[in-house]
């Protein structure tokens, strides 16, 4: 059970209503001055006929408050954030990205940039800046003899998942269908497969990126080399990619998948297997334990994810281990399609649940750790709670830690708490107390963080400490290629302040 299906279904869900998207263009009459907000926070007008401009020069919406489609666009899964961006530009090709990304930078404005809109710290969207809204940019085109696919930059990796294993193949992508490729991949990119196959980001060929001055370039190991390392986990500091190339791996269609679910009372067991197994376990399994406390006083549970893509005659000594908890309440562990597998945790309504997410790497659960982690849980009747934990190691932890941006490669587990509650509820300040709280009985465990799992009051210096030795790289890249920090809404790599005046790319 993923953390999105157990908070959807442990609170009352909504739906959305359907929107037809359309164009600034197609109001009647001109549109008026528009009061934003620079990326310093100083007010500024931008004058409507500018706006009309931008909108005639696009392919695709240019969105303003009130306009079919505006909400559903500024929306994120967690409800958390209720920003209202002044513009809301939803690009259909690259030209489009190149003018909305210009049109930021000539105005100084705030820019989020969304995918998925998976972010826990709110930031694809913003109060009176603007929105570029990739959700009609996407697509992927897969050359099955070359082994490659091609991915548009506002894809969702179960598209990709799809097309890839109709030819048998699959790249290593997240474990919720609908998170966006581009976030999920600039950040690293983890998942059911990573053990085996490396992260998201060891499997990129090459990236296409509009940066900030608008240009499009080429990176890969053969073209700007450099910006091709700050990309592979330097999040989105340096630009909108507009296309991935990512290798793709022969596998079988048939994984063997589930969840052993224990009451609460077995946490503490729970734990200690997946302390004993996890750098230990074969590349092909992938195992994720999942502590949970619903609202209302119901019993919590304690949970173990399996997926195995492996053999299918070496499953049972693969799990053999995992097996050692006890007799489980239910075993739902069996052949599953992976495609299927890789939709086991979405959820369909985005705006059910409010959710405050605290994340950091471990690398060994000791003692002292499991018992902070069973001790320290505690329930509450207005919200829900969980702590669970992403493998990692395997393939992820054997490239060095300079290959590439990402610096965490010692991580055994990505390990993460999550409160949820009803959206729109008063008390929301309490419930992300409350989280803090247990959240630094836990802290001291851990070393650096998960970026695309960033908190919202993340500091400079906490990004710089993460990136560990390649701090000082990235800021020269960041220097380089995005001189003003256009793109600030992410783990923010700051430029140098001296050196961006003359900064040339």
């Amino acid at each position: 059970m993923q953390r999105r299906e157990f908070m959807s279904s442990a609170l009352a869900a909504g739906s959305l209503a359907a929107f037809k998207f359309t164009s600034a263009l197609s109001r009647s009459g001109p549109i008026p001055d528009i009061v934003a907000i620079t990326s310093d926070g100083a007010d500024i007008t931008l004058r409507g006929a500018e706006v009309l401009d931008l909108a005639k020069r696009l392919q695709g919406q240019l969105l303003l408050a009130g306009d079919p489609g505006y909400d559903e666009a500024r929306y994120l899964w967690n409800p958390s954030f209720n920003k209202h961006p002044a513009l809301v530009v939803q690009p259909v090709d690259v030209p489009d990205i190149q003018a909305a990304v210009s049109f930021a930078r000539e105005h100084n404005l705030l820019l989020a940039v969304k995918c998925g809109g998976h972010s826990h710290s709110g930031q694809s969207t913003c109060d009176r800046g603007m929105q570029i809204h990739l959700s009609k940019f996407r697509g992927a085109h897969v050359d099955a003899a070359a082994r490659r696919v091609s991915v548009k930059g506002g894809t969702l990796l179960g598209q990709v998942d799809r097309a890839t294993m109709a030819h048998g193949l699959v790249t290593p992508l997240g474990t919720v269908s609908h998170t966006g490729v581009g976030g999920l991949t600039l950040g690293g990119g983890f998942g059911r497969l990573a053990r085996r196959f490396g992260m998201s980001i060891d499997n990129l060929e090459s990236m296409d990126v509009v940066t900030a001055d608008g240009e499009l370039r080429h990176a890969s190991n053969r073209e700007n080399q450099d910006l091709f390392w700050g990309l592979r986990g330097g999040g989105g500091n340096f630009g909108i990619v507009t296309q991935f190339e990512f290798k793709l791996h022969p596998m079988q269609r048939q994984v063997i998948a589930g969840w052993l679910r224990f009451p609460i009372t077995k946490a503490r067991d729970v734990l200690t297997v997946f302390a004993d197994y996890a750098a230990t376990a074969p590349d092909d399994l992938y195992i994720q334990p999942i502590i949970t406390l619903p609202p209302g006083g119901a019993p919590g549970m304690a949970e173990m994810e399996v997926g195995y893509c492996g053999p299918v005659k070496d499953a049972e000594r693969a799990l053999a281990p995992v097996r050692k908890i006890g007799t489980p309440l239910s075993d739902s562990i069996k052949a599953m399609d992976y495609v299927e597998l890789q939709r086991s945790g979405d959820t369909s309504d985005p705006r059910a649940v409010a959710t405050y997410l605290k994340g950091g790497f471990v690398t060994s659960l000791p003692d002292d750790l499991i018992a902070a982690l069973v001790d320290g849980l505690e329930g509450d009747p207005r919200r829900a709670t969980a702590v669970f934990f992403q493998q990692c190691g395997g393939a992820c932890s054997r490239a060095p830690e300079d290959a590439t941006a990402f610096a965490n490669r010692d991580a055994l587990a990505n390990m993460m708490t999550l409160s949820g509650w009803s959206s729109g509820a008063s008390d929301s300040a309490e419930h992300i107390a409350a989280t803090r709280r247990y959240w630094s009985t836990l802290e001291k465990f851990t070393r650096g963080f998960y970026v695309n799992d960033i908190a919202r009051e993340a500091t400079a210096r906490d990004v710089n400490s993460n990136y560990r030795g390649n701090y000082a790289r990235l800021v020269a890249l960041k220097t380089k290629y995005d001189p003003s920090n256009l793109f600030r809404l992410n783990a923010n790599v700051q430029p140098d302040r001296a050196k961006r005046v003359t900064s040339r790319v």
